[in-house]
């Protein structure tokens, strides 16, 4: 029997954010997508896609990187091809940090951060970080396959306050309360 939910397939995480001001550090924001072992949804990750790394299969790929902000439109892309996924991963978590090289910068000190996630021409979740300003690092999406195949996006926002290699060692954890 077919069912009327549509499968996640292809989705797309794009990130956009100002430069800063002139004489000043760069704002650097950084897309981190984390999958998980379906035997361990919450535990270590199986790898990491960020900007110096990349999906063992091809799966999960960044488009574009910026280290500054400069240009038009969005300045981070990353896909991630869900349907081609191995079925050894059960869940994906997908994260912005702000590399923190000179000082602490949250979300709050960098003007017009936003993130979209969108399916196709299908947007699925938009935000500006505002929720999270003190932060420097915030989870944006989860994704989790459910026991028949199908993949379920999650859209939550949750800020962190760190830098990105402990963001990475952190964003799959359990929400608190759940």
């Amino acid at each position: 029997m077919s069912t009327p939910n549509k499968d996640i397939e292809k989705i797309e995480v794009r990130v956009k954010w100002d430069p800063s001001p002139h004489g000043e550090p760069a704002n650097d924001l950084d897309i981190i997508a984390a999958t998980y072992p379906a035997e361990e949804p919450y535990g270590s990750p199986g790898y990491l896609v960020h900007f110096d790394s990349r999906a063992p299969d091809g799966t999960i790929t960044l488009n574009r990187d910026s280290r500054t902000g400069q240009g038009l439109g969005y300045d981070e892309v990353m896909t991630l091809e869900l349907d081609r996924l191995s079925e050894a991963y059960s869940r994906v978590v997908v994260g912005v940090a702000i590399q923190q090289r000179d000082g602490h910068k949250p979300f709050g000190a960098i003007e017009n951060t936003a993130v979209q996630i969108r399916e196709g021409y299908d947007i699925l979740a938009e935000d500006d970080f505002s929720a999270v300003a003190a932060a420097t690092a915030a989870v944006v999406a989860e994704f989790v396959r459910d026991s028949s195949g199908v993949w379920n996006f999650h859209d939550t926002v949750r800020g962190f306050d760190g830098d990105a290699d402990s963001f990475a060692t952190a964003m799959g954890s359990r929400p608190p309360g759940a």
